[in-house]
């Protein structure tokens, strides 16, 4: 897995750092999933900015996989991410 920041489209704020791993990854199409670090309670949507470990941007769509929890206290969850944007 690779280490990278997540951020709120609207304002660029910081919503924490994300382990994440590609399934998919072309110029104007891709997905993967994804962890938050620490705990932070997001909604599914679009709306939010991933930043990769090279330091490349792009927006994104997350969705919450149910079935996929990271076992802890609080639980963290595996989260589905997409976007067909290039990275900048």
């Amino acid at each position: 897995m690779s280490i990278g920041k997540l951020y709120q489209s609207i304002d660029e704020k910081l919503i924490g750092g994300v382990n994440y791993n590609f399934q998919h990854e072309d110029t104007h199409s891709w997905w993967g999933e994804l962890t938050l670090v620490d705990y932070v309670r997001i909604k599914d949507g679009g709306g939010y900015i991933i930043e990769l470990e090279d330091g490349r941007k792009s927006r994104c769509a997350l969705k919450k996989r149910v079935n996929r929890a990271v076992s802890s206290l609080p639980p963290r969850y595996v989260y589905h991410f997409s976007g067909s944007n290039k990275f900048e």
